[in-house]
């Protein structure tokens, strides 16, 4: 039965590019997906483009096409990459700038846009189109003025046809980090739009390989201690038939581990309902999914099921969200957690003193509290050091510079020992995030791809 080899590139921005590289050189892979983007990406992105219009693109896309455009050229390896972030034709001058400086011509380069809806929202809103929160119902109105960017997320149908115009490398904005990696499979065997079994099989392929490394091994909480060379880790590797079976696996040499236990941990990776994992291309059900031992570093995947896709699509949107100030500093034994829970006692009535106006403050002892929150136990020895850090909202930035004018004077008249001082950080603006469900066809019928050859 036919197969092909779609290899991990990336899972996300800023992700190494050494394993990239390996799969590239000895992985007999067709394709290469490469997942930029998080929503927390997005609002990075979103910053980046209020700095310079010409940015918005995740960065990295420079070193990756530099790397692996000789790869594209000599083996025929095609890639895929949602990079484009917040600007994917910003995206496509690098990819072209990297072809020049390596002297690499007879390449197509396609490029997917129309996830970005920021000038819809209004129209939408006045044709009476709903985009109320996704999760507790808030109205738009309450943000619709902050609003920054709004960016739909697309399915894997651009992308095949990007393929099918003969497309060596795809640059999109924010498709799901599922769809590029079922896009192969569609444009290969030729799966139908309704084939929902088989399209579930590719977005469960798609799910397990889009976060790298945290199918072979990183990130693992199993026995962690067993996997070998993490320094050397190998991305996954799928196998996938046209029947939409397909194996898991990673690059011949490379450090990690495949088993049924690593794959098992990213099958639950951010699932929600399993009976129903809702995707713009299929509604996939993971309630029957096998996995099996099929050797060494290699896990057989099996029954996933799926229906009709969804009728709308969701769009992510950011809005301004007020300014954080925060400030960092340590205490060391004896009474470090005391010391620091005294300092943030006195900081927090000299705000009330000062009338200072902040929306939120929020207070970490690190070493103590600040990854278990409330579930944290009290220490069974006293810690040898903790760090205190006070972090504060306001809707203005000069009152969020206000934070930093508290806390130097503890070095002397505050608990004592005060150490570590990392600083009092410059106030930095925060993006708040919004969802909501639109029909499809009105975000899908402005849905361009443009296909150049350089």
């Amino acid at each position: 039965m036919r197969k092909i080899r779609i290899g991990a590139g990336q899972g996300f921005y800023g992700d190494s590019i050494w394993p990239a590289i390996e799969t590239a050189k000895r992985g007999d892979v067709q394709y290469m997906c490469f997942d930029a983007l998080a929503e927390l990406t997005l609002a990075i992105l979103q910053k980046d483009r209020q700095k310079d219009p010409e940015k918005g693109y995740a960065g990295d896309i420079t070193r990756t096409m530099r790397e692996l455009l000789p790869y594209v050229k000599e083996k025929g390896i095609k890639i895929l990459t949602n990079a484009g972030g917040m600007n994917p034709l910003g995206a496509l001058r690098e990819v072209r700038r990297a072809a020049a400086d390596l002297g690499i011509q007879g390449l197509k380069l396609a490029v997917v846009t129309g996830d970005d809806v920021a000038d819809r929202l209004s129209e939408w809103k006045r044709q009476g189109i709903p985009l109320d929160h996704l999760e507790d119902g808030r109205s738009i109105e309450s943000v619709m003025e902050r609003l920054v960017f709004a960016n739909a997320y697309l399915g894997a149908g651009p992308v095949v046809e990007a393929l099918q115009h003969g497309a060596d490398v795809v640059i999109t904005g924010r498709t799901t980090d599922s769809a590029l990696f079922l896009a192969p499979l569609v444009h290969e065997f030729g799966w139908g739009a309704e084939n929902w079994n088989r399209l579930a099989q590719g977005i469960l392929m798609g799910h397990l390989m889009e976060c790298s490394g945290q199918s072979t091994g990183g990130n693992f909480s199993g026995s962690w201690q067993s996997v070998e060379n993490l320094d050397s880790i190998g991305f996954p590797v799928a196998e996938v038939q046209e029947d939409g079976e397909f194996i898991i696996t990673k690059t011949e040499g490379t450090g990690g581990l495949v088993s049924v236990d690593t794959v098992k941990e990213q099958l639950l990776y951010e699932i929600h309902d399993p009976s129903a994992y809702v995707t713009p291309d299929v509604v996939l059900d993971l309630t029957e999914v096998q996995l099996r031992d099929a050797g060494q570093n290699r896990v057989r995947v099996t029954g996933a099921s799926g229906s009709k896709r969804p009728d709308r699509l969701k769009v992510v949107m950011g809005y301004a969200d007020g300014w954080l100030g925060q400030a960092i500093w340590g205490y060391s034994w004896p009474d470090a957690l005391e010391k620091a829970k005294a300092a943030d006692g006195i900081i927090r009535k000299q705000i009330q003193r000062a009338g200072l106006q902040f929306d939120e403050i929020r207070t970490d002892y690190l070493g103590y509290n600040s990854l278990h929150g409330p579930l944290a136990k009290p220490p069974a020895e006293e810690p040898n050091e903790v760090y205190l850090r006070i972090a504060m909202r306001s809707g203005r930035r000069e009152e969020a510079e206000k934070l930093g004018r508290l806390v130097p004077p503890l070095m002397l008249s505050g608990p004592p020992a005060m150490s570590g001082f990392l600083g009092i950080m410059k106030p930095r603006e925060l993006l708040g995030m919004w969802s909501c469900l639109v029909p499809r066809q009105i975000v899908e019928s402005e849905v361009q791809v443009s296909v150049l050859e350089v």
